[in-house]
């Protein structure tokens, strides 16, 4: 089957097959009625026809016994009734011209009326005879066989008209009996027409607009989750080709606009990230050149000692920065768990005690809800902790206090982490944040970067706020874990 051309034109030629099929519908009830209505005016015309030659015979019989017994009698109003009679008469026959139709019809009409007038003229002999009312005249009037032989010309005349009409009543017959037969076919023809165009015009559709409608949404779903490598099939009516043709334009410029983003972004990373790389590598291989000159001077092991811790702790920072810039830079699927906030602070917190132990820091824990639970990848989540606390002890006061807490608030969780240093000179937000360099001992410039990121691929919140009356207030929202059944 050909391809549609045109949406417009698959409609127009649904339609035109339906005005087809009312056509045909109309035209085929339209037929019937009027075989039906034709031929039921015919059975009735005959009909007529027979009764009036019927009721002409009894009319005549009638006017014959009527008239003869009345002139016997000497009845002086029988001329009276036989002129009523011949009106009557009359009126049939005219009646019987009018009905006809067809030449036979009319011929035998014709030959009914002549032989009426020849009967006619016997019976007016009859009222002109002066010699009529003697006794054996009389007799020879009442008797039957005259008055057979005084219609039998009539009678023959009617005969051929009854066999006339006996004929076209035949040939009706016929004609209903014939229809009768073709009926059971011919009905069913429209309905018929009717469940072919119903099933072709649903295959027009289908083929021409609802698959490449479907095969046009899967598409777009394919394209909302950035495939944008499987071009959509160009078929159906016209319509349905130029929207796939122009989605896959779409597609394909969506993609190069995509590798261009993706190269402008890895190229404007690279170029932000490179001297932040160079900076954090240089200055430790600076020191470690610096230690490693002073050790061809070096005479005292105390010295040597000194120069060597030097060197090592140099190192630790630099393979400390490597670690934390490999995961920032790569791609993170946390694999959740149900934990318990605290342990994830105790955790991250176990981790720095050497250095909170150096500055002489006080832990509070604040609130400290150790029943609410969250689904969290907890290694993570742990480093992001401790990224945070790290520079919370870097920020706070020799001899201060850093408050820590987990607890729901309403239909979420808070992690809190507060320090009492000076505060952060801005407070961070999430566009737009990049790695940096550190100048911190212990530092690298990737604490907050990695913790945005690790929230980002939980679906948490992470905030700073100003804490009151000095230092920085990081504030992180969860939803709670589900609780079990």
């Amino acid at each position: 089957m050909r391809r549609p051309s045109s949406l417009r034109s698959v409609l127009l030629a649904q339609e035109l097959a339906f005005l087809f099929l009312v056509a045909v519908t109309g035209a085929l009830g339209g037929t019937w009625a009027y075989f039906w209505q034709k031929n039921s005016a015919e059975l009735v015309r005959l009909n007529e026809l027979t009764y009036l030659s019927q009721q002409i015979r009894g009319d005549l019989f009638r006017q014959i016994k009527e008239v003869l017994y009345a002139r016997m009698v000497e009845n002086p109003e029988a001329f009276e009734l036989y002129g009523s009679y011949s009106r009557l008469m009359d009126q049939h026959f005219k009646d019987l011209r009018q009905l006809a139709d067809r030449g036979d019809e009319r011929q035998a009409i014709q030959g009914l009326q002549q032989a009426y007038r020849i009967l006619q003229s016997d019976m007016n002999h009859i009222f002109s005879d002066p010699y009529l009312p003697t006794q054996s005249v009389r007799i020879k009037v009442l008797d039957p066989r005259y008055e057979q032989e005084l219609v039998g010309g009539f009678e023959a005349a009617l005969s051929k008209f009854s066999g006339v009409i006996q004929a076209e009543h035949q040939v009706i017959d016929q004609t209903l009996r014939r229809w009768t037969r073709i009926a059971p076919v011919v009905l069913p023809l429209p309905i018929i027409l009717a469940l072919t165009l119903i099933v072709l015009a649903r295959r027009w559709l289908r083929r021409g607009f609802v698959e490449p409608m479907a095969a046009v949404m899967a598409g777009a779903q394919r394209i909302s989750r950035d495939e944008l490598q499987q071009p959509l099939p160009e078929r159906g009516v016209d319509e349905m080709v130029d929207l796939a043709r122009t989605i896959n334009h779409m597609a394909g410029e969506l993609a190069r606009s995509r590798d261009a983003l993706v190269e402008s972004e890895k190229n404007s990373a690279l170029g932000a990230l490179v001297p932040v790389v160079a900076h954090n590598i240089r200055n430790p291989l600076a020191t470690i050149r610096a230690s490693a000159q002073l050790l061809e001077h070096a005479d005292q092991p105390a010295e040597v000692a000194e120069i060597k811790n030097a060197i090592v702790d140099t190192v630790d920072r630099l393979e400390r920065w490597v670690s934390a810039l490999v995961s920032y830079l790569h791609p993170l699927k946390p694999a959740p768990v149900r934990r318990r906030p605290t342990q994830l602070l105790d955790a991250a917190l176990t981790l720095l005690q050497p250095r909170l132990a150096e500055k002489r820091l006080e832990i509070r824990k604040e609130p400290w809800d150790t029943e609410a639970e969250v689904e969290v990848d907890a290694d993570l989540m742990e480093q992001a902790l401790y990224g945070l606390l790290s520079n919370a002890v870097d920020a706070s006061p020799e001899g201060g206090v850093l408050t820590v807490g987990a607890a729901a608030r309403g239909a979420s969780l808070e992690i809190i982490v507060a320090d009492q240093g000076p505060g952060m000179p801005f407070l961070p937000e999430p566009r737009g944040l990049k790695p940096g360099p550190s100048t911190k001992r212990f530092g690298t410039g990737l604490g907050i970067p990695v913790a945005y990121k690790v929230c980002r691929a939980h679906g948490w919140q992470l905030e700073f706020k100003r804490n009151e009356p000095s230092g920085t207030r990081v504030v992180i929202t969860a939803p709670p874990a589900p609780r079990a059944e």
